[in-house]
């Protein structure tokens, strides 16, 4: 009878989505709240399983008076099983159950495999028994996530990649992008191959494989063959007309002992059987005679190219694999084209051999219809390694030709991964549209967010602290003081300094548009920002502040019908709990625990106390801010504070985890960052109180703080 009522209790899941056939295991194991349904009165604590309820009534649009209290008075009835029932206005879910995988049982374990959720995983505000920082846990392979990249060249594909990362590594999923391009480059002899330290050289299942590995792997003489040599035994077979690789140290084969002029040859580490790495000081090329990288590499014709390129891509795949399965990784994106539906399947199948049918894979195409898009794109391949140095119309008519070659064989995503139930987003024109396909994971559905809320919009972002508080003169933290005199003169500076860069940029802008022009000239390889919002008038400044007085002052002198003044509670000063308005030598000599506990490790630390907060928190309330800001195609001005501007900076520079929490972001600097087709530009002005202005600080590098001034205080 148990099993009849699983099987009715999943037929009211609504059919807007058809599970996957591979997550489906024993209903009887999961949680009766998990499928949506509520179990009410009977069905809990009556111990009969399955049991299925009437749904709650509603209280929704009465009036507060007798019916609502009839209501209650029936809900607050005493219950059968002495559990008690929630008066709720909610009615049941019909929304699909959350994404699922299949755990393996262990080895002699009767029974079959447990099916259990993959829900979200977010560092600082999630923990579980596998997972007690909130990260993915290791052997939660069923929400990992690998993005595939599929589209022609010059569709923005390695910018969308690069942005997608630099997001989801700062809300500290871990992710890394795997690009055939520069693997076929080191394979093909074009670009040298970096030595690693001797430190790296770790095996082939090595933390860190990158271009040494691929140097192993990629770097093909592909015209002669080892047929006596065989694939190691943990990697699945390369599908033909693939040549196994050659090692080739400064260009020859190495003798077993010695080299060509009769010297000792470097030691080798073991790279499976049959194979072999050299040491990192012999590896100075990939391949001895660099191939031709015009448009004719990528000739469907050239053999020898064919066989190269499918060799990087099937071996940059395996290191993205490994990084995923055995490295920790959470996010691998790999960046090529994956035109052809071929080979897509190919890539489908090789992850699935390796990882199972748990390891989530996502496609996401990029394609462009919009010609200035196009224009810009393929300007920056003109200043790309393929073409650098070269006569930029000589290039483009190379390009054209390359993309000429692709466009014969390429097929868009659509029908087939429909019927095949593929998860997929199709971008086009880089966020002017997106469809989104069976998205139904958490990392995926990150990635949507995401992928939904930016645009190629020229525009400038500026981002400082608040002026000077009268806490900061007394050196305590948090607080909500009003500004000192010199933090007023400072709010008066910044704002006609703003003014002042608002106009330059919109004069800037005027003569970029009527120097445009296409095919580029010799020596012009910038590319414009495509823009989708009219031209012919100034572009809007917004400027946010937290909701603390000291920023709020600082901004009280922008005229609110020039700036979209607003104030953001996301942008509030980290909350120190039982230590704020306590000055650092307070915190040390009461808190002296707290304070070494800190100070070992920032990032992680949350203060005690009502309202304590850490930078995970700031992060996670501060996103919204970061995908508004990528959303909007009007300049921005950010006032806030220095845990938040340091989240902020560290964003839109791409810093590493363990250079959040200690970044050096000093009181009167207001830092400018302007989205590129290519990247950020970034930029430093630094307060001058005798002259009243901002100055340029040259070549600005964000910095951490010095170890003294660690030693000296935990820096908030």
């Amino acid at each position: 009878m148990a099993q009849h009522s699983d099987i009715a209790r999943s037929a009211i899941i609504s059919s807007a989505t058809s599970p996957n056939p591979a997550t489906m295991g024993d209903q009887r194991n999961m949680n009766p709240r998990s499928n949506g349904v509520s179990s009410i009165g009977n069905g809990i604590g009556s111990g009969k399983e399955g049991a299925l309820m009437p749904p709650p009534k509603t209280v929704v649009g009465r009036a507060l008076g007798n019916d609502l209290h009839s209501d209650v008075h029936k809900a607050s009835q005493a219950p059968k099983g002495g559990v008690g029932t929630a008066l709720t206005d909610t009615p049941i879910s019909t929304a699909p159950l959350s994404p699922q995988i299949v755990g393996r049982t262990q080895p002699g374990t009767p029974g079959s495999a447990r099916v259990r959720a993959t829900t979200l995983d977010i560092p600082g505000l999630t923990k579980s028994k596998v997972s007690p920082d909130g990260r993915i846990a290791q052997r939660d392979v069923g929400a990992k996530l690998v993005i595939v990249m599929v589209g022609l060249p010059a569709r923005g594909k390695s910018y969308i990649t690069k942005k997608l990362a630099r997001y989801l590594n700062w809300l500290q999923h871990d992710t890394q992008i795997f690009n055939v391009g520069e693997r076929r480059r080191v394979a093909a002899g074009k670009s040298p191959s970096p030595a690693p330290t001797k430190g790296q050289l770790k095996g082939p299942k090595g933390v860190h494989r990158d271009l040494l590995d691929s140097v192993r792997r990629l770097s093909v003489s592909v015209g002669s063959q080892n047929k006596g040599e065989t694939s190691p035994p943990d990697e699945a077979p390369l599908p033909p007309p693939v040549v196994p690789a050659k090692i080739l140290v400064n260009g020859q084969e190495p003798d077993a002992s010695t080299s060509t002029n009769g010297s000792t040859v470097v030691p080798s580490i073991d790279a499976g059987p049959g194979k072999s790495i050299p040491d990192a000081e012999a590896i100075t090329e990939a391949s001895p005679e660099p191939m031709d990288q015009t448009a004719n590499f990528f000739d469907p014709q050239n053999q020898r190219a064919v066989k190269l390129r499918e060799q990087v891509a099937l071996d940059t795949l395996d290191e993205l694999l490994d990084y995923i399965l055995d490295e920790g990784g959470s996010v691998g994106i790999l960046d090529a084209t994956n035109s052809t539906m071929e080979r897509r399947k190919a890539v489908v199948d090789h992850i699935r051999n390796r990882a199972g049918p748990e390891l989530n894979i996502l496609f996401l195409e990029s394609s462009c219809v919009d010609q200035s898009l196009l224009e810009a794109n393929m300007r920056l391949k003109l200043s790309g390694p393929d073409y650098r140095g070269q006569d930029p119309v000589k290039a483009l008519a190379d390009f054209k030709r390359r993309v000429a070659l692709y466009e014969k064989s390429y097929v868009p995503l659509g029908e087939y991964e429909e019927k095949m139930g593929m998860a997929f987003i199709q971008m086009i024109d880089v966020g002017r549209k997106v469809v989104a396909h069976q998205t139904h994971g958490f990392l995926s559905s990150q990635v949507v967010y995401y992928l939904l809320n930016f645009n190629l919009s020229p525009r400038q972002i500026w981002i400082t602290r608040h002026g000077e508080s009268q806490d900061d003169q007394a050196g305590r933290i948090g607080g909500d003081s009003d500004l000192s005199e010199n933090g007023k003169r400072y709010a008066k500076a910044l704002t006609t300094f703003i003014d002042h860069q608002r106009e330059k940029w919109e004069l800037y802008q005027r003569q970029k548009d009527l120097i445009r022009h296409f095919p580029p000239r010799p020596g012009d390889s910038t590319p414009p920002n495509p823009s989708y919002i009219p031209s012919d008038r100034p572009r809007n400044f917004c400027v946010w502040s937290s909701m603390m007085k000291r920023a709020v002052q600082t901004v009280d002198h922008f005229n609110e019908d020039e700036y979209d003044v607003k104030q953001m509670r996301m942008l509030d000063e980290l909350n120190s709990g039982r230590m704020e308005g306590m000055t650092y030598k307070e915190i040390q000599d009461q808190y002296p625990d707290e304070y070494a506990h800190r100070k070992k490790n920032k990032l992680f630390y949350r203060y005690p106390g009502p309202g304590g907060e850490g930078y995970l928190d700031i992060i996670n309330r501060t996103r919204a801010v970061i995908v508004e800001v990528e959303r909007t195609t009007d300049h921005v001005l950010l006032v806030s504070h220095r845990s938040t501007a340091r989240v902020l900076l560290s964003y839109f520079q791409g810093l590493k985890r363990d250079e959040v929490a200690n970044l050096d972001v000093e009181m009167g600097v207001v830092y400018m960052l302007e989205p590129k087709p290519y990247g950020v530009d970034f930029k430093a002005y630094r307060y001058n109180p005798d002259k009243d202005w901002f100055e340029e600080v040259p070549n600005y590098q964000l910095k951490q703080v010095s170890t003294h001034e660690r030693s000296a205080s935990i820096v908030a």
